[in-house]
């Protein structure tokens, strides 16, 4: 088998940048769905829990969840040893005094030199909502006030303390999206919230001006059209909802009939603050439903390596089938110090012809199929496999493109 070394200009390092799409469905359980009653539900791009041989959920995370590590899979949470038990990280108490960031000072202390400290896996992750009433504590909100100005420039809405709004001080909704669902930033103008009522969508806000401003673009009242419901932090992750009109439906200016527990308030009609409110506490909102999309921005380092197949060259193959059948290939010289193959093993003729029940003039061809990528000490670390085996012949040459993400 040959080996070649690449060359300088056969391999490429590059870096791709994508746009990973995230559907977020959020909903309230209900007697007739898999969630319980009264427990709210996210679901992730329209993916369910699947039930395991030993587990009801095989990732063991909830729906609308991300597994951080992806183990676990299909383990038994079971505390019977002669099952396969849940993986869980250890580290032992030595003198470099190393622990995981979940235990105290004070629990640390309290092991003893070769004691082995656990944690639990699985670890998983999804989006979040908190809601503020007027005048509330809000320490989440206010660590945000520099970052919230900063943007500024961009929009007037970002600014912490207006005359378009406190955010200190009114009603608002923070909604929370992990990094691990968008990666470097959320990409801009890809933002799509919609309000549910009955599955009748009331309010739909999209950030089209690629500014940060979360702008109603339809709903059930028209006048709502054009509204700023709220900011986006691309780089953070937040999205700050300070929208309060009524998205219940009817003709301006008329009584809304529709109203649900959003809020520790009571009830109160439905609008852009109360987004998601079903995953914040143990909020009743039976009715209501949600819809969260973005699109990441993430950027995957790649090496790109070009594989080449000469002419004249890889025309042999160590194959059982490559020599012809029947000929002295079984016969061999060997001795105590020496081993000679055959010389005159034939090669089957695989060329075809254009007649009927012939074969055309002798030419050695191979398949390629495989490709091997090998470590400066010829440790194979890779394999590339072709769908369709290529011919080679003496006087055809071939490059491949190999690509992987790293």
């Amino acid at each position: 088998m040959p080996l070649y070394k690449f060359k300088p200009n056969d391999i490429f390092h590059n870096r791709i940048k994508v746009h990973p799409k995230q559907i977020f469905h959020i909903y309230y359980g209900n007697a007739t769905s898999s969630v319980p009653p009264h427990a709210s539900a996210a679901i992730l791009n329209n993916k369910i829990a699947l039930s395991g041989a030993f587990t009801d959920k095989v990732r063991h995370i909830p729906p609308g969840h991300v597994s951080a590590y992806e183990i676990n899979i299909d383990r038994s949470d079971s505390a019977d040893l002669s099952e396969n038990q849940l993986i869980y990280p250890f580290i032992t108490k030595t003198g470099s005094r190393l622990a995981f960031k979940t235990i105290s000072l004070v629990d640390f202390n309290n092991f003893a030199f070769g004691d082995v400290i656990t944690g639990s896996y699985p670890l998983s992750a999804s989006i979040s909502k908190l809601h503020f009433i007027e005048d509330q504590d809000r320490p989440h909100v206010s660590a945000l006030s520099a970052t919230l100005n900063y943007y500024t420039p961009l929009s007037l809405h970002y600014r912490y303390s207006s005359n378009l709004g406190d955010k200190g001080s009114e009603q608002l909704g923070l909604l929370s999206v992990p990094s691990i669902f968008y990666g470097s930033s959320i990409k801009k103008g890809s933002v799509d919230l919609k309000f549910y009522l009955s599955g009748n969508v009331v309010g739909h806000v999209q950030d089209t001006k690629q500014n940060g401003e979360l702008i109603e673009v339809s709903g059930a009242n028209a006048d709502n059209t054009g509204k700023v419901a709220g900011v986006v932090l691309y780089n953070e992750g937040f999205l700050i909802l300070t929208g309060s009109w009524d998205l219940s439906p009817g003709a301006p200016g008329a009584v809304r009939l529709h109203q649900e527990i959003y809020s520790e308030l009571g009830l109160k009609p439905p609008s852009w603050v109360y987004f998601g409110q079903s995953m914040s506490g143990t909020i009743s909102t039976p009715s209501s439903s949600y819809t969260l999309e973005f699109q990441g921005t993430d950027y995957v380092p790649t090496i790109t390596m070009l594989a080449h197949a000469p002419k004249g060259m890889f025309n042999h193959s160590n194959n059982p089938t490559y020599p012809k059948y029947n000929s002295n290939r079984v016969f061999f010289a060997t001795g105590a110090y020496g081993y000679q193959e055959p010389k005159d093993v034939a090669i089957k003729n695989l060329v075809s012809s254009s007649y009927k029940n012939h074969t055309a003039s002798f030419e050695k061809h191979t398949y390629i199929s495989k490709i091997g990528i090998y470590d400066k000490d010829r440790n194979l670390i890779g394999i590339a496999k072709l769908a369709t085996p290529v011919k080679k012949t003496e006087n055809r040459d071939f490059t491949f493109k190999l690509k992987l993400d790293i």
